[in-house]
């Protein structure tokens, strides 16, 4: 492989998870987590007895144990991403899981009586200052009190969802990774084949559309009952638990309630004229009547210009320069010091994560680095939300990672300032609205397209309940009127595409996660939007927004950069700025006599 190659697929930009280890191997650390957890079992029954010191010292003996636990299985799970046919990958996963999990039922009491103290003795204890580490999060805990089941009853859940929802989870995994796709010029893996979508030519675009299509069929039962299977499993916990609806237990952890999420993708489908009128404007752009699937991500130039890794590497690390140098400094580390693993590599799960671990470590990122423009974006994107993990690390085990409508707003505000930083380095015209289309693009597939998943997703929960084990149809057919809802007639969805679901990980591993990605783009918009008004007075707010991590509920947090989550409008003026891109796409596509 010539260095040019090297460079253009990133083969050699791997992680170095040992540091994870510090020596020890992954059932050493392990093991001193189940001693320090059998040292708290003493306290079973009588943690209400214990005052605020006492409460400090259990749960930082407890944050020891999941720092244990979170570095011991953030390398299991790290090296079973890059290759989850290794049979050696597997059996270290599988192995920590089982074990992890034993400690987590051993310790479930903890959360349990602190639930079940009254509200009175809670809010006293909580007043200390000793148990500010983990202040938010025990407050957190309490919100759960009624759906919490009983002691036996919550180890027995534990035990059976390692070979219940887990285990269906794991094998959706092995058998995605495992597809191969068969183009034109050879096999290749999903991954590659998904980035074709985007290639300028639409002859190799309807070539990896029908690839992809055909790749899909052969598991397609296979995955269809694991998805049901899910569905089914989801009910049953959901009706155990008294959960209203099927999207309740994901709005109570996201700190948001039902009415207000329904809001949200109440705004979005209202909004759905939206990507009609791009969509619209798109297919005269490319010249052609109307867009077909294969279309939604054609790129307006004409031709693909191969982005490298390092070429990418110095637009990122230009574009976060250009907001912070301490931002800066901090991406340069991931790139530096082997936080990041980015190639396209067989039996690799497809997309692309950051995963913090444990906040006494570091996060990683990892990428399938295929060489598209793209890419150069989504390697902003995963960074932020690295940046995010690591500015708050300070709030420790309990508090660090925010509820998943936060989740986004790092790594989406990134991604708009490297976009925003590339717009300034283009010249002409042609070459603007190039880019502003493959930001609205961006815009409509985490927006809109998000919602119209959330939509599928509520509609196969429901119809899983209601009507028992659905049909590979029955789904297939959510999947198309749901997506259909969103492009209208703007874009022509055929047959090819109905089993497109049927890859997604979402759907399988986080039911309800999607509409977060919505949320968190709005959010970040509005978020970007604070910066443009004030410019450089803003991005301390924005640090210490990053850096308060999940102490705070989501409300308090966005108030720290100006923004107001209980707003009705705020919603729409998130959409609006999609609105005034399409606008600026179009006056620019006048003024190049590209359209009337």
């Amino acid at each position: 492989m010539t260095d040019t190659d090297t460079d253009l697929n990133a083969s050699d930009v791997l992680w170095d998870l040992e540091p994870l280890l510090d020596g020890h191997t992954t059932d050493e650390l392990v093991e001193r987590a189940e001693a320090l957890a059998a040292g708290l079992a003493r306290h079973r029954g009588a943690l209400g007895d214990l005052d605020a010191p006492g409460l400090a010292a259990v749960f930082h003996t407890l944050e020891d144990i999941h720092d244990l636990l979170l570095r011991a299985g953030s390398y299991a799970n790290l090296h079973y991403a890059t290759d989850t046919s290794s049979p050696e990958n597997g059996r270290r996963m599988q192995s920590f899981d089982e074990r992890s999990t034993g400690i987590s039922k051993d310790l479930i009491f903890l959360e349990l009586e602190w639930a079940a103290l009254d509200d009175e003795v809670a809010e006293t204890l909580l007043a200390h200052e000793s148990l500010a580490f983990c202040r938010h999060w025990l407050r957190s805990v309490r919100r759960y009190r009624p759906h919490l089941l009983s002691e036996p009853e919550e180890r027995l859940v534990a035990d059976k969802d390692l070979t219940g929802s887990r285990a269906f989870g794991r094998l959706f995994d092995d058998l995605t990774a495992a597809i191969s796709v068969d183009l034109p010029d050879g096999a290749v893996p999903l991954e590659v084949a998904l980035s074709k979508m985007m290639h300028p030519m639409r002859q190799i675009r309807d070539e990896a559309a029908d690839g992809i299509a055909a790749a899909l069929q052969p598991g397609l039962r296979t995955r269809a009952f694991i998805f049901n299977t899910l569905l089914a499993d989801k009910a049953t916990d959901d009706r155990n638990r008294k959960y209203p609806t099927w999207l309740s237990s994901r709005n109570l952890a996201n700190e948001a309630t039902d009415a207000s999420v329904q809001a949200l993708l109440d705004a979005v489908s209202n909004r759905y004229s939206l990507p009609q009128r791009w969509y619209r404007l798109k297919a005269k752009l490319l010249g052609l009547d109307s867009l077909a699937e294969h279309d939604r991500y054609a790129p307006l130039a004409s031709v693909e210009t191969p982005v490298g890794w390092a070429e990418g590497k110095q637009l990122v690390l230009d574009a976060y320069g250009s907001f912070s140098p301490e931002l800066a400094e901090t991406v340069k580390r991931f790139f530096d010091e082997g936080w990041i693993h980015a190639p396209v590599q067989a039996g690799k799960m497809g997309g692309a994560f950051c995963a913090y671990g444990s906040p006494r470590h570091h996060p990683y990122v990892m990428l399938n680095w295929t060489g598209t423009a793209n890419d150069v974006l989504v390697l902003a994107h995963e960074l932020g939300h690295g940046l995010h993990g690591h500015l708050a690390r300070g709030q420790g085990v309990f508090q660090q990672s925010t509820p998943l409508t936060l989740a986004e707003t790092a790594s989406v505000f990134g991604e708009t300032v490297t976009f925003a930083s590339l717009m300034r380095a283009v010249d002409g015209d042609e070459a603007r609205l190039a880019l502003l289309a493959q930001n609205i693009e961006g815009n409509m597939a985490t927006v809109f397209r998000q919602a119209s998943m959330s939509r599928f997703e509520d509609r196969v929960h429901r119809e899983r309940r209601a009507q028992g084990e659905l049909s590979i149809e029955q789904i297939d057919q959510a999947w198309l009127d749901t997506q259909r809802d969103m492009y209208g007639d703007s874009v022509q969805l055929g047959d090819r595409y109905r089993s497109w679901w049927s890859y997604i990980p979402h759907f399988f591993q986080m039911p309800g996660y999607v509409y977060a990605y919505a949320y968190g783009q709005l959010l970040a918009l509005s978020v970007y939007r604070q910066y443009v008004e004030r410019g450089p007075a803003f991005v301390p707010d924005y640090l210490k927004m990053l850096a308060a991590g999940g102490s705070m509920p989501p409300a308090e947090i966005t108030r720290l950069v100006g923004c107001d989550l209980e707003d009705p409008g705020f919603w729409d003026a998130g959409l609006d700025l999609i609105a005034a891109q399409v606008e600026e796409a179009e006056r620019l596509a006048k003024r190049m006599g590209r359209i009337p």
